[in-house]
């Protein structure tokens, strides 16, 4: 790793953002971000080498830092979040009862080992992509969205949970006893916030720390952050359960928005885009062209995820497209794939398939949000209309 070496990666970064600039099509800008990565990696100019430990290291960091913001976003404190927490936690029931079935299917279609991550990717959401698509659309207030926040923030924490335990059953004893572990950290430390939050001497500090711009906030929560990671990988378990944590952490407490901005400075200026860069430049998408059982994997993945998602939606008397805004994946199947390709339970092919399929969950979470939006404008003008058309 040098200097030139990490411009390159905060360049090829600039994708994202330039990919997400056009009017017409919202592109997500983790896409570019991992188009350009793929670029500059194997699959593509070789320049950037993802083994390096130096850049390997820093990817760790911009993962941590990845289920951090994916934490924060977890809309603990949101109004109506628990008026739809009763359907959306029915719909979460429905999606863990038919993601192993489906996962079970894949595996053998597929003649991979792998139906348990499968199941796991397929029950999975991402609160990180479904709220700032609901924000967008200005549906936070709206009864369907809530019910979509509440299962896809379930069934977020539920996925980072079970992952570990997952991706390496052998180790799922000492994997959940250190995952406890560190849970009881992140409860003890919120209780510590809670109790000194209002004291008069916090407040005075952070107000000094605003006016001489000290950013005390965000370093003690990078204190938490990387010292809550570091005593999870000593008790075994892993980045994202620690991340994943003290991002729920923060949001259950409902930080400052100056630590919301200066961790979105941090995460989203530099650290999560060099890790989606990196794990770009760790897949084979050559691989992925050469097998077309890895691109029947990624069309089943993705036809799988709509399936299960929409059936949730039906059973629990949801509107289709909240299925459709329900299939967001981003958080676990990077780490999925991150991790499955440390431990080599993974082919770079596999990890390709796998991410590919994350990203056209993408597009279809913006199609459903698009439409949960276009349904809610139609029921509010045919409710406001004082002449309604017949059959109306």
């Amino acid at each position: 790793m040098s200097f030139g070496v990490l411009a390159m990666i905060v360049l090829a970064g600039l994708a994202g953002p330039l990919l997400s600039s056009g009017r017409r099509a919202l592109v997500p800008v983790v896409v570019g971000e991992i188009a350009a990565g793929v670029l500059i990696g194997h699959s593509g100019l070789g320049w950037l080498n993802p083994e390096d430990p130096t850049t390997a290291f820093l990817a760790a960091v911009g993962f941590a830092m990845l289920m951090f913001v994916a934490g924060m976003h977890v809309p603990l404190r949101e109004p109506g979040l628990l008026s739809g927490a009763r359907r959306g936690g029915l719909a979460v029931v429905v999606t863990a009862l038919l993601a192993p079935v489906a996962g079970i299917a894949l595996a053998l279609v597929s003649g991979t080992h792998h139906a348990a991550i499968y199941a796991l990717l397929l029950a999975s959401g991402s609160a990180a992509i479904v709220l700032p698509a609901l924000e967008e659309q200005g549906l936070l207030g709206d009864a369907r969205a809530l019910t979509v926040m509440a299962q896809v923030a379930l069934a977020d924490v539920a996925a980072i949970v079970l992952l570990p335990l997952v991706l390496e059953p052998s180790r799922a004893l000492r994997a959940a006893l250190g995952g406890v572990f560190v849970t009881l950290c992140v409860v003890g430390l919120y209780g510590v916030v809670r109790v000194v939050h209002h004291r008069t001497w916090v407040r005075q500090l952070r107000r000094r720390s605003k006016k001489r711009g000290w950013a005390l906030d965000l370093r003690l929560s990078l204190l938490i952050l990387f010292g809550l990671v570091w005593v999870a990988q000593r008790s075994g378990t892993g980045v994202l359960v620690a991340g994943f944590g003290v991002g729920l952490m923060v949001s259950a407490i409902g930080g400052p928005r100056r630590l919301s901005r200066q961790v979105t400075g941090v995460a989203q200026g530099l650290m999560v885009p060099l890790f989606f860069v990196v794990l770009g430049a760790r897949l084979d998408l050559r691989a992925l062209g050469q097998h077309p059982s890895l691109i029947a994997l990624a069309a089943g993945l993705v036809a799988l995820n709509i399936i299960v998602h929409v059936a949730a939606a039906l059973l629990t008397r949801q509107p289709l497209a909240a299925g459709l805004a329900a299939t967001a994946q981003l958080g676990v199947p990077a780490a999925v794939v991150t991790l499955g390709l440390q431990l080599h339970i993974l082919t770079d092919g596999e990890g390709a398939a796998i991410v590919a399929a994350a990203l056209a969950s993408l597009a279809l979470t913006a199609v459903g949000v698009t439409l949960l939006g276009r349904e809610g404008s139609t029921s509010e003008a045919v409710a406001n209309d004082p002449h309604p058309k017949p059959g109306q």
